[in-house]
């Protein structure tokens, strides 16, 4: 899927690009605090009880016996984890970023949008009001190709020989990866484009991730060296022959978004009733093979995509994982630190020493019920409460 109208971008971002600038010196502040005997999972392990000491908006030490001459916050029955990612967004106003951090959500990576609105966006990463933005820029895709159809300006090309261009202007736009696109549904590009478009992103330090909805458009670009597919494959199973040979042969990551294509292929199915997709439960399957082959998992909502919201609707998300069969605490992960291994953000998504105090405190355990993030819980970017 990709995004959904952008005409909410420009009105809803002068309006609040008066608030930023009024409360600019709250939201850069830092400040030095301990949160004090809590169960603490960290990106990778679970910790039954420690003490994290945040100074200057990043982590300063972990463990018992912490400075005392701080102000501390309680810990006592409750979870420290750290902040969310959504791996698979498209944003168009602060709003979207607003609504992402209030959920404790602080890491967005945007899949296609609007260059100039992106470049916007980003130029408040550093506030704590906001989520953090990565972004592909203008996704690559042919000629009334999907992805054209929204609304905003869309670069496209034809040929392999406009690969290389086609990835220096992202670049040049602030693109921190390139998005490709592969919809058989529409126009879309032909193999030898995409292929160049996989090594032109590669030759110029960009990793490459692709749109499929088709198991054979997936094997394909993976087998071309594609860094991650930003979807799941809707038409058939992935054989465990193909599944090992791509597992042993490729290095590569996948974001279901099993949220959206739920509630997407139930429209689809019921107007195509001739055509052949997978059930529900068989996309929770396909993910669980993929999980069990070793290859790393994102979580991402691909909002506002089918009425998706930017903020707990990732939640959704993470509990389908769950469903699938994936533990809790790999569904964590995924969640957390895997996007940010995978895309190469250093000192982010775990809460380890040096990184980036972006935290949320829950009341409860969230390896035991996800409904706790729905309930009370304080929210840290860079150390600064929200």
């Amino acid at each position: 899927m990709a995004v959904i109208g952008s005409q909410q971008y420009q009105s809803l971002s002068q309006v609040l690009l008066g608030i930023v600038l009024l409360l600019s010196s709250a939201v850069f502040g830092q400040s030095e605090f301990v949160i004090k005997d809590v169960k603490l999972f960290d990106g990778e392990q679970l910790i039954e009880k420690t003490s994290v000491h945040v100074k200057d908006g990043r982590i300063y030490k972990i463990g018992t016996n912490l400075a005392t001459n701080v102000p501390q916050i309680a810990g006592q029955g409750k979870m420290l984890l750290p902040a969310f990612t959504n791996a698979h967004v498209h944003v168009f106003s602060m709003l979207g970023l607003m609504q992402a951090a209030k959920a404790g959500v602080m890491n967005l990576f945007d899949m296609h949008g609007v260059e100039m609105a992106q470049s916007g966006l980003k130029r408040y990463n550093d506030s704590t009001l906001f989520a953090t933005l990565y972004s592909a820029g203008a996704a690559a895709t042919a000629p009334e190709g999907h992805g054209t159809q929204f609304g905003f300006p869309s670069p496209t090309l034809t040929k392999p020989e406009e690969a290389s261009a086609f990835v220096t202007e992202r670049i040049q736009a602030g693109a921190d990866y390139i998005k490709i696109i592969v919809e058989p549904w529409k126009a879309t590009l032909d193999r030898p484009t995409i292929t160049a478009l996989i090594q032109a992103s590669h030759k110029q330090g960009r990793k490459a991730v692709v749109h499929i909805s088709t198991l054979d458009d997936a094997t394909f670009v993976l087998g071309e060296h594609a860094d991650g597919l930003v979807h799941l494959w809707w038409d058939q199973k992935l054989s465990e022959a193909t599944l090992r040979t791509l597992a042993q042969e490729e290095e590569f990551f996948v974001i279901p978004t099993l949220l959206t294509s739920i509630r997407a292929l139930k429209n689809i199915r019921a107007a195509n009733p001739t055509a052949s997709y997978l059930t529900d439960d068989e996309l929770l399957v396909e993910v669980k093979k993929l999980y069990d082959a070793g290859i790393p998992i994102l979580v991402g909502t691909d909002p506002p995509n089918v009425g998706i919201n930017y903020g707990d609707d990732l939640y959704e998300e993470m509990a389908l994982l769950v469903r699938a069969g994936i533990p809790m605490l790999e569904v964590l992960k995924s969640a957390t630190s895997v996007p940010m291994v995978q895309f190469g953000i250093a000192q982010k998504g775990m809460i380890k020493v040096g990184y980036s105090a972006d935290m949320i405190l829950v009341d409860g355990d969230v390896t035991k019920d996800l409904n706790v993030l729905k309930k009370s819980k304080q929210l840290f970017k860079a150390g600064k409460s929200l």
